[in-house]
């Protein structure tokens, strides 16, 4: 049987798979777990929700970059192909004034820039019912965008 990292779907070996699947629950090469590892180390800005998020995408096989910065500010995900981000947020985002004005600036620097931009509440994200459909329809959405 062969394996394959879902992210640059080389071949890996089983011990790869193996030691991939049990401590990221992904089939990953060893470029792609030194990458999510150094990510998990250096960036202690992703919400768990952008991770669960990012997470799911990435096994539905959307290549996504973490926390991108614009030259603006950092995105929590985004798929730079289809020129999307996905910002996921908080119920602080809904309630604060100050906030949403914010998110309705970085939102238009973005589509300055040639983005589109999801905004993904995080409740959405904290089941797994829920996370699934929402990648499930997030992926379906990056297929409609022409490249």
């Amino acid at each position: 049987m062969r394996y394959y990292c879902i992210k640059c779907k080389n071949t890996i070996t089983k011990e790869e798979y193996d030691f991939s699947m049990k401590k990221f629950k992904m089939a990953l090469c060893r470029s792609h777990q030194v990458s999510i590892s150094s990510l998990n180390k250096k960036n202690k800005k992703i919400t768990p929700e952008a991770k669960a998020l990012g997470e799911e995408l990435i096994k539905l096989g959307t290549p996504i970059t973490w926390e991108q910065w614009d030259g603006f500010k950092h995105i929590d995900i985004a798929v730079v192909k289809k020129g999307v981000n996905i910002e996921v947020d908080g119920a602080h985002h809904n309630f604060s004034k100050k906030q949403a004005l914010a998110d309705l600036k970085r939102t238009y620097h973005s589509f300055k820039k040639g983005y589109l931009t999801l905004r993904i509440p995080n409740s959405l994200v904290r089941d797994q019912k829920t996370i699934k459909e929402t990648a499930s329809y997030i992926v379906q959405f990056l297929k409609e965008i022409e490249e």
